[in-house]
């Protein structure tokens, strides 16, 4: 068994224009200051990440390590959630996911498509230059709008929509299989990849790439009403990443798992800071320890009501006081009786 490794924290949430957190630099001492060992940097803003740089450049890679170890800590993983939302967008979302994209391409969805691609591609070839095992990213939607069969869906649409989203990402999944880096889903709603079945509708489009793996976040499928603890018996051999989310479902008379177009704190389903929701986290240490998980702990933080500071403090503790020290050895190995070969045939009559 392994030890899984952290706490780490994904620095997404936490990039503004204030110090400590508008620069890779601080931003790493503060989070080593709180107790964290590493940072997942998302990789669309150039204060913390030159993507192409890295991906290009061994001297860069090898100075952007530094910054990280000079803190204490390390890289966990690059994050291209944004750049690959973008590989899959239906038009009915075109406006809103510009916004991702840079203003050169804006408009533009073939170009924003082509621009985003090659973002995964630069993500590959800098993990590998930074050492890295594992990359966390989104699937994109194109068939999210018909989630819900009404009117009903026209005949094969599902279909095609799976089939066309393997199309675009079997040649980036190639990218990163020649890296030798996992590339991982997060399944999230908003994407296609939203849970195991479509999670598994993918696999089947890609030939069951060996790269198209796994990022397990519990808080995700608490919102959905899914058995996250069954979810990791499943597909444990394909989780690679972890974000460490709390989240909490308190359905009502008036709402559920939709929400009635709610904002975030008027919810059924809300996203918590750690140990402030319902996520069994000792029940999923232990499996992610059992099934040997071989990455990192990383607390995302999103919550409605806690200070993002007060949640990433309390964050670097819970996940300290959550990881497993596995054991080397069986608790009952002082009772071996020692015997050999010969004496168990001779037991069991042979």
């Amino acid at each position: 068994m392994k030890t899984i490794k952290g706490p780490g924290i994904f620095l997404a949430q936490f990039i503004s224009d204030q110090a400590p957190f508008n620069g890779l630099k601080a931003s790493c001492e503060w989070a080593a200051s709180l107790g964290y060992k590493g940072v997942q940097l998302p990789t669309l803003d150039p204060r913390f990440i030159d993507l192409k740089l890295a991906a290009e450049s061994q001297t860069y890679a090898d100075e952007l390590s530094g910054t990280v170890r000079a803190a204490g800590l390390e890289i966990t993983e690059l994050s291209t959630h944004l750049q690959g939302q973008l590989v899959a967008v239906n038009p009915v979302y075109d406006t809103l996911f510009d916004g991702f994209a840079p203003e050169a391409v804006r408009g533009n969805p073939v170009a924003r498509q082509a621009w985003a691609t090659q973002q995964l591609v630069y993500a590959a070839k800098a993990s590998r230059r930074l050492g890295l095992a594992a990359h966390a990213t989104f699937s994109g939607a194109l068939a999210w709008p018909y989630v819900y069969p009404w009117p009903q869906r026209p005949a094969g649409l599902v279909e095609e929509a799976f089939a066309e989203l393997g199309r675009r990402w079997r040649p980036i999944l190639d990218k990163f299989d020649a890296q030798g880096v996992d590339l991982c889903y997060e399944i999230h709603a908003g994407e296609d990849l939203h849970d195991g079945i479509s999670y598994e509708r993918f696999l089947t489009e890609v030939n069951d790439h060996p790269r198209a793996c796994l990022l397990y976040d519990p808080s995700h499928f608490v919102l959905q009403c899914l058995d996250y603890l069954a979810y990791i018996d499943i597909y444990h051999e394909r989780i690679r990443a972890f974000h460490v989310k709390d989240a909490e479902f308190n359905p009502t008379g008036r709402q559920g798992v939709y929400g009635g177009y709610q904002p975030w704190l008027e919810r059924a389903g809300r996203f918590r800071s750690l140990g402030d929701g319902q996520v069994d986290f000792k029940a999923v240490f232990s499996k992610m320890a059992q099934y040997n998980y071989p990455g990192w702990a990383v607390l995302e933080w999103e919550c409605a009501l806690k200070h993002p500071e007060d949640g990433a403090r309390e964050g670097a503790q819970f996940i300290k006081d959550h990881l497993i020290r596995v054991t080397d050895r069986t608790f009952d190995d002082f009772a071996a009786s020692g015997v050999d070969n010969a004496q168990n045939r001779k037991l069991l009559g042979l």
